[in-house]
C-alpha cells in the first residue's frame, strides 16, 4: 500500500509507492528553502512549478522546471528552493 511522508512542518508532503523498477515518491513542496539527505541515488523530476537545486560541493544553484530531471548521489545532502508550490516525482535507485 501507499505510505505518506511529511517534512518541514507539513510544507513538503509525499506519497511513497513501488514502480516496476524501483521505489518512488510523488510529492508537493510549498514555497521555501529546504535541505534533504539521500540514502540512495535519487532521480527527481519536476512535474509542475520549478526548483532551484544546489548539489553538494557545488557553488551555483541550478534551475529545473516542469519535466526537467536531475540526479542526486547516495549519502549526500542537497539544498532546494521552491518559489511557489512545486510538484515532483522521485525515483530511488
Amino acid at each position: 500500500m501507499y505510505k505518506t511522508n511529511e517534512y518541514f512542518d507539513g510544507k513538503v508532503k509525499s506519497i511513497a509507492f513501488e514502480t516496476a523498477e524501483c521505489p518512488a515518491t510523488i510529492g508537493v513542496m510549498a514555497e521555501g528553502e529546504y535541505e534533504f539527505g539521500t540514502s540512495t541515488v535519487e532521480y527527481m523530476t519536476v512535474t509542475s512549478g520549478k526548483m532551484e537545486i544546489k548539489q553538494p560541493d557545488e557553488d551555483v544553484w541550478k534551475t529545473y522546471k516542469a519535466f526537467d530531471t536531475f540526479k542526486v548521489e547516495k549519502d549526500v545532502k542537497f539544498k532546494v528552493k521552491a518559489e511557489s508550490d512545486t510538484t515532483y516525482l522521485c525515483l530511488y535507485k
